[in-house]
């Protein structure tokens, strides 16, 4: 399926991949913020010391926008759209529960941003049809 504006036929597999590319870009920009304003320990996370199970987890969770993009240019369309909506409301439910705990207004508005992508996601996957 193309999305028509005016002239412009944007594939819906180009549109979902980068949709999840700029959902990742969004959270590698906000952990160069943190490192840059200060606003982490190295090893820790809220006061926390960070165990290396700990840092598998979210190194598969930082994953998860990276392989949906492959599995958007990969998959077919019927496995493919569940996986998408699915994906994308795990990253808004997590992000949307993390939200209050950034204290900086950079990661809020980030996050909200990450959000929106999120949102985008989910609607431009449900109204897929092939």
């Amino acid at each position: 399926m193309t999305l028509r504006k005016g002239k412009l036929m944007v594939d819906i597999r180009v549109l979902l991949g980068g949709l999840w590319i700029a959902l990742m870009l969004t959270y590698l920009l906000g952990d160069v913020l943190r490192i840059f304003a200060g606003d982490f320990k190295a090893g820790e996370i809220e006061g926390v010391q960070v165990t290396q199970v700990m840092w598998l987890g979210i190194a598969i969770f930082m994953l998860v926008p990276i392989v949906m993009l492959v599995l958007t240019l990969l998959l077919p369309q019927p496995g493919l759209r569940p996986l998408t909506i699915g994906a994308a409301v795990v990253l808004f439910l997590f992000n949307l529960v993390a939200l209050p705990t950034y204290p900086s207004l950079y990661d809020k508005f980030l996050i909200a941003v990450g959000l929106i992508f999120n949102v985008m996601t989910v609607i431009y996957a449900w109204n897929w049809a092939e």
